[in-house]
């Protein structure tokens, strides 16, 4: 399919700029996947559209502060730098700011010297790698130098930084939140699991190839950028057993979804402990051989999230229900309302 196939007119406010002070007090639209019913409602009814024997998964990986500012050692020109995935030991995959002032050998300093980078290979979109040295825990000395990496239409920092982190998030290593979960409290995962739902984990941790714009007009020539993923073997036993007494996968966001489809696909259909790096790229025609239904919420034009969800309903039902959602003033992207695909 075209890329332009998923294009539609997203009126620039409706991009949530900021987040709701109560995470259930969002939208929530209804797709019926099969007919392309819509119905509007608020989040909490997410409770009675789930059901006894269900499993929900949700994606417990926790954003890093991963924005650093540092100092060229050699000009003295300030650098922004953002982490991706780390590499083999102290070596991260990076987007730096301006790119062009980091050469291959170039050094970094962040804070008061605690931290210090190298570069050691040039990548292209301003990726490079760099290889980080320090004395002590490099999680805690990120918690003290660096930001949360917010989207680039968010304009200030939260004075919340945990707003931007689920409230189940515990696994370090996202560049961004699997942002369908922010909607859920403890109260209505409590809730949730009184009905008779079975609420359990993966993890994913969100790289920003999940978010770069589709650059080829064929949706077919697209790659996606790779991301770690881990299903326990506590997780991969409880969904075998709700796909065995009739029950739905319900996965909460595009991340979990990616993380059971593919290690469904890998292993004929059924899942089971694993962990490694993805790079499947859903979009329609594909056949889904795990998740039943999806959490999720509204994403940009012509991205691989429309193209995901699109896959899961059809391009004709989603693209009516981003019209209804354009028309009814639903709010856009991470900080956004949210839509249960059934």
């Amino acid at each position: 399919m075209k890329v332009e196939d998923f294009d539609f007119d997203l009126p620039e406010e409706l991009i949530a700029q900021t987040p709701l002070l109560d995470r259930t007090a969002s939208r929530l639209m209804l797709v019926d996947k099969e007919t392309g019913e819509l119905k509007d409602d608020t989040f909490k009814a997410i409770v009675s559209e789930l059901h006894t024997g269900d499993a929900l998964v949700l994606n417990d990986t926790r954003v890093l502060p991963a924005r650093l500012h540092g100092i060229k050692e050699e000009t003295g020109a300030h650098i922004e730098v953002l982490l991706l995935k780390q590499q083999e030991g102290n070596a991260w995959e990076t987007l730096v700011k301006p790119a062009k002032r980091i050469r291959k050998g170039a050094k970094i300093r962040f804070g008061d010297g605690e931290l210090e980078a190298v570069c050691l290979e040039e990548l292209e979109h301003g990726g490079r790698i760099l290889e980080f040295h320090y004395q002590g825990i490099f999680y805690e000395i990120l918690e003290q130098l660096g930001e949360m990496p917010l989207p680039p239409y968010i304009k200030e920092q939260l004075e919340d930084g945990d707003r931007y982190q689920t409230v189940y998030a515990k696994e370090n290593g996202s560049a961004a939140a699997p942002t369908a979960g922010l909607h859920f409290t403890e109260e209505l995962l409590d809730e949730i699991k009184a009905k008779g739902v079975k609420v359990c984990f993966l993890t994913l941790h969100v790289g920003l190839g999940t978010f770069r714009p589709v650059d080829v007009e064929d949706t077919e020539n697209h790659k996606m950028h790779s991301e770690f993923y881990r299903l326990t073997e506590e997780t991969a036993a409880i969904l075998n057993e709700v796909k065995q007494n009739g029950g739905r996968i319900v996965a909460v966001g595009t991340t979990s979804i990616r993380t059971l489809e593919t290690i469904a696909s890998k292993f004929d259909g059924r899942l089971q402990a694993d962990s490694g790096w993805t790079d499947i790229f859903i979009s329609p025609g594909y056949t889904f051989k795990a998740v039943d239904a999806l959490i999720t919420n509204f994403h940009l034009p012509k991205s691989t999230l429309i193209m995901l969800v699109s896959a899961l309903a059809s391009r004709e039902i989603i693209l009516k229900a981003y019209a209804h959602a354009v028309s009814e003033r639903y709010r856009f992207f991470s900080f956004g309302d949210a839509m249960f695909i059934h």
